[in-house]
């Protein structure tokens, strides 16, 4: 397992020879905004002696100094405990607080000097304290939305005693991540914060807070995801969908079907074995952040067929591709096989009871399940509903079976409920993604449901077509925009309240939502600036919710200089997020609004 304290990041910023006197004023930078936050103007110091203490509610302490850098990210599942995962938050907090380095010039006039004034008394902050008030549920690392409070509180006292409390450890975990943003470094080298005393008490708006990773289009080796999984935690995120079969690769390694993997991965080496996807789940697990897996079907496994031919129908038809899918290579499970259903049983008895130590939830799939695949299917020979429906619910009534005698909770994409009206179990969650109206439309119907309209959450939009044109269809696709395009900037995705049509009586069936990167023109290169800093959006809606206290849409000229700071704090951390605005506007407060 990839160490975090190896990690290194770019290096840190030029430190200023300013000539103000006066300490430069820092307002609120906490991304994602604390529910309710208070500050003074005393600055504080500290120090890598600072002694961390964690008291639970069977009144065990730990104390651990700077020195204690463990974080056990390698325990076997059965060795995985709230102690351990404290206490390796502690010793990242520890890390980020004095290895960040962060010197926020770009948001103060040019030349500032960050120092407090030379006649300020130099206190030091003596302890911070961690008080757990609970115990954690035994389904800690796995629980379902809503299941666990994620609370926190903070109070940071001009005396130098930071107490955090809380009721569960992801609430510490929480409470940690926001306390490495309220430090900065000095001018002259040391850490400090401008402005106590700080008074925080903070909880999210919505209990999913996802981002559905795309890594069957293209290959993320595990330190990609692990990288993404840090940045989540940073963002307060809680939850990893990996969208990890589809039709153009398998790199899922079962060990009870070799083949799958082998013949079906974009190349040898390009797959993910149990021990590895088990390392990915308990680096999210370490952070707060639940991994789970998608395994799409019937759509979008034309992929099998290149281990396993005769469970797919219509594979690869050519030229005439767009007939039978949205996107090559075409083909999709058969529906009335028995031998899909052997393979199937095989695929869940290996799978399913390996990921669920780490995750409440599999995702089935479901979307996009084109009708005229089934023309073609020797079992089927029709493209209509009346006739396809009842070989989906069959084939969807199996799966979810045994998704729940894995002891978990399946979810499906909307089409299954709202195109082909299937029977869905009242656990079953439902991810929509087409429009707000299925997001209302679902929820009417009294079930659990997910948003992430991609008019507002797609992040993969706006990069043109990766289709090729020949040149007889050249103008009937000229300027060869993409299905999605704009691309969906940070603003617009700020913008998106996805309650805004849902009944007062139905908002409790909306559990959260997922921002999207999909991955037919993404790749390991250019991971971390698609999906940041615009992902912090959305991260701050799910969190802090769309509307302020007044019930106004939240402003983005107030978003946007703390929006700054965060993206700042992730490259320094190692994460490649791309810029906010240009360092001119964020020099001169609001000079660039309109």
């Amino acid at each position: 397992m990839q160490s975090y304290f190896k990690k290194t990041g770019p290096p840190m910023f030029l430190l200023l020879v300013g000539s103000l006197y006066a300490t430069a004023t820092i307002g609120i930078s906490v991304w994602p905004l604390p529910s309710q936050y208070s500050s003074g103007t005393q600055p504080l110091w500290i120090a890598e002696n600072v002694q961390f203490t964690y008291e639970t509610i069977n009144n065990t302490t730990k104390n651990i100094t700077y020195g204690s850098q463990t974080t056990n990210e390698s325990q076997p599942a059965s060795a995985l405990s709230t102690k351990l995962v404290v206490d390796a938050a502690i010793a990242r907090t520890k890390y980020r607080l004095f290895n960040d380095k962060f010197i926020p010039w770009k948001f103060h006039p040019r030349n500032s000097n960050f120092e407090p004034p030379a006649n300020a008394l130099k206190s030091y902050i003596s302890e911070i304290a961690l008080v757990q008030n609970a115990s954690d549920p035994t389904n800690v690392f796995k629980a379902l939305d809503g299941e666990l409070d994620e609370s926190y509180n903070m109070a940071i006292t001009q005396d130098g005693q930071i107490t955090i409390t809380s009721l569960t450890s992801l609430g510490i975990l929480h409470a940690l991540e926001t306390l490495t943003q309220l430090f900065y470094q000095s001018s002259s080298g040391g850490i400090y914060i401008p402005n106590a005393p700080v008074s925080i008490t903070d909880a999210p708006r919505f209990a999913h807070r996802g981002l559905n990773l795309d890594v069957s289009r293209a290959y993320y080796a595990p330190s990609d995801i692990m990288r993404t999984i840090d940045a989540l935690a940073w963002n307060k995120f809680n939850r990893l969908h990996l969208h990890a079969s589809d039709s153009q690769s398998w790199p899922l390694e079962i060990p009870a079907l070799p083949e799958l993997a082998k013949d079906s991965a974009y190349m040898n080496g390009l797959s993910y074995s149990p021990a590895v996807l088990a390392g990915i789940q308990e680096y999210g697990a370490y952070r707060g952040i639940q991994v789970s897996i998608e395994t799409d079907m019937p759509g979008h496994t034309s992929s099998i067929a290149l281990a396993y031919p005769d469970l797919i129908a219509a594979f690869n038809v050519q030229p005439d591709w767009a007939t039978y899918s949205a996107e090559p290579p075409t083909g999709q499970l058969k529906l009335n096989s028995s031998a899909v259903y052997e393979f199937l049983g095989t695929l869940w008895s290996d799978l399913l009871p390996r990921l669920s130590p780490y995750t409440a939830y599999h995702h089935t799939g479901g979307d996009e399940v084109n009708a005229n695949v089934y023309l073609l299917d020797e079992g089927v020979r029709s493209n209509k509903s009346s006739v396809i429906q009842p070989l989906l619910q069959k084939l969807i009534d199996f799966n979810h079976e045994h998704v729940r005698a894995a002891a978990l909770t399946p979810m499906v994409w909307e089409e299954q409920l709202l195109q082909w009206n299937l029977t869905l179990g009242s656990d079953v969650v439902v991810q929509t993604w087409m429009s707000d109206d299925s997001l209302a439309r679902t929820v009417a119907m009294g079930h659990k449901a997910l948003f992430g309209n991609y008019n507002y959450w797609y992040l993969d939009c706006g990069k043109g077509q990766f289709l090729d044109f020949y040149p007889a269809s050249f103008q009937e696709y000229y300027p060869f925009t993409d299905y999605c395009s704009p691309t969906k900037n940070w603003r617009l995705i700020y913008s998106y309240d996805p309650l805004y049509n849902i009944p007062p009586n139905s908002t409790h069936l909306v559990l959260g939502g997922e921002i999207h990167m999909w991955s037919e023109q993404t790749d390991p290169v250019i991971l971390d600036s698609m999906i940041w800093p615009r992902a912090c959006a959305a991260g701050e809606v799910l969190w802090s919710g769309a509307k302020d206290a007044q019930g106004m849409n939240r402003s983005q000229v107030e978003a946007s200089p703390r929006l700054g700071e965060m993206r700042e704090r992730m490259v320094l951390r190692g994460v490649g997020a791309g810029p906010v605005q240009m360092v001119y506007c964020t020099q001169n407060g609001t000079q660039c609004a309109l």
